[in-house]
């Protein structure tokens, strides 16, 4: 009789981060600076050994800020791009905002604050009938629209189903790249205190007046001691589209864009079916207008589930910001939270099981509340193809500029033509950032919570840094609001991949 042989762990990888065409390391505007500098200084030599030396020397000085990199990736000229930036915020007084009756715009409303301020919410309807909401970001002509997930979890569940809602789930990201009009896409999953008001409803709305003395005496007990050790997790997804003009076609308006994602949104649902989301839904106005207030007030999450069971908050979107906010160096301050957003600069390496995010997704005792959110920017069949030629190409120069072969460089090279020959299979290409926000009751809390990240983050494989002199922006990007980074940056993206 022949043994079965146990099903071995699928394990994951090859997440690559595109290497730069410059000259051991540099980029490629770097590596230009450098050979016009050595040509400089080569003719330089024809007139003055003293001016060739004064060229040298300069050349050394300018090069050394593009050259020098920390663990993190960043050169020394980036870091001291962000000083200067952070300089120019506070002393024009751009890190502070306030709202409400007395605020400096006027309006005497709550808007959201930075980036997120001029945006605005409307609803409509599916092909389904289901209303959801559309928020609208004028500066760049982005839509987006946001999905409630009851994801499952996959607690008590076998490896092979695991794997089945993984594979879905690549499925369905890969089809983002083919998906008309859609620019990024993100998934945040947030993890919050219960406040035990909707087990005390459910249990108001049960009990009768003829129960048991001890059947009451044990639910007043369960009421008493369960929201006690207990987390309310949500996972929101967020998908942006780009109205912007198309050849022969104008900039379409927010109705037209409506009307576009209304009839998409029934097959993204029900794509989500099966990679373990649970019940995909979308968000309405007053729900994401919900989720929004309680991020940056989190004291008000008791009242608004108060008021949800009696008939609804009718919050709208100019009330969904804080009365005031403080950005500084290294936190966010909001009503009376304070919180940090860290950036994830290196993927996991080498092989990975599924569940190699759980531990930073899942509830920490040392962190009132917590939002990881994965950010997704989908290319295109023909621009995939393009991104991993070019980075098979760089791969090669960098193996071959040293005489000797190093295995860093040989696994490189492989890791980048098995990437090539992934995409020529059909396999989709997708750029993805993670950004992990933890905010606390009290200043104090905050040497806790960074520890407990600094915990987390090895353990799920990745490299994380606080996200200095940028911690308003951070903060609103991890929220389900369709904000895309780098499009709202003063460089194009193209010029700083160059520098």
């Amino acid at each position: 009789m022949a043994a079965t042989e146990a099903p071995t762990p699928r394990t994951y990888g090859n997440f690559r981060k595109p290497r730069t065409s410059g000259l051991r390391g540099l980029s490629l505007g770097a590596t230009m600076l450098l050979f016009t500098g050595l040509i400089a200084v080569v003719l330089a030599t024809l007139i003055s050994v003293w001016a060739a030396l004064g060229l040298a020397v300069a050349l050394v000085v300018v090069m050394a800020p593009l050259a020098v990199r920390d663990k993190h990736g960043r050169t020394l000229m980036q870091r001291g791009a962000v000083r200067l930036a952070w300089r120019r915020t506070t002393s024009s007084g751009g890190n502070l905002y306030r709202s409400g009756p007395l605020d400096r715009a006027g309006y005497g409303t709550c808007k959201l604050p930075g980036l997120a301020a001029e945006s605005s919410l409307t609803e409509a309807r599916d092909g389904y009938g289901r209303p959801f909401a559309m928020i609208t970001i004028p500066s760049t002509g982005h839509h987006t629209v946001v999905i409630s997930c009851d994801a499952d979890g996959a607690a008590l569940v076998n490896e092979q189903q695991v794997d089945t809602w993984v594979a879905h789930w690549g499925q369905w990201l890969s089809a983002l790249g083919a998906e008309p009009g859609l620019v990024a896409a993100s998934v945040t999953v947030e993890t919050a205190p219960d406040s035990g008001v909707r087990l005390q409803q459910e249990i108001a709305a049960n009990a009768v007046a003829e129960a048991p003395r001890l059947a009451r005496s044990m639910l007043r007990e369960v009421l008493s001691a369960y929201p006690a050790g207990s987390a309310q997790i949500a996972t929101r997804i967020a998908l942006t589209y780009s109205g912007a003009a198309r050849a022969g076609t104008p900039r379409r308006s927010a109705e037209d864009m409506a009307i576009h994602i209304g009839a998409r949104l029934p097959g993204l649902t029900a794509g989500l079916s099966m990679t373990g989301a649970g019940a995909a839904v979308p968000m309405t106005a007053t729900e994401l207008a919900e989720a929004v207030r309680v991020a940056y007030d989190p004291t008000v999450a008791p009242l608004v589930e108060e008021a949800r069971a009696t008939g609804g908050t009718g919050l709208t979107w100019d009330q969904t910001g804080p009365m005031a906010a403080q950005e500084a160096w290294d936190h966010y301050r909001h009503d009376g939270a304070f919180s940090v957003t860290w950036a994830m600069t290196e993927a996991p390496q080498g092989e990975v099981f599924s569940n190699v995010l759980t531990g930073l997704v899942q509830p920490n005792r040392d962190i009132a509340r917590k939002r990881v959110t994965l950010l997704y920017r989908p290319h295109t069949r023909a621009e995939g193809a393009r991104v991993v030629q070019q980075d098979y190409k760089n791969a090669l120069f960098n193996a071959q500029q040293s005489q000797i072969g190093q295995a860093r460089d040989d696994a490189e090279v492989t890791s980048a033509r098995r990437t090539t020959e992934e995409q020529a299979q059909g396999h989709g290409v997708i750029r993805f950032g993670l950004l992990v926000t933890a905010t606390v009751s009290s200043a104090g809390e905050l040497a806790k919570a960074a520890a407990a990240v600094d915990n987390l983050a090895p353990a799920a494989r990745i490299a994380v840094r606080p996200v200095y002199g940028s911690q308003a922006a951070a903060f609103a990007a991890a929220l389900p609001l369709g904000l895309v980074l780098p499009l709202h940056t003063a460089l194009p993206q193209t010029v700083r991949d160059s520098m």
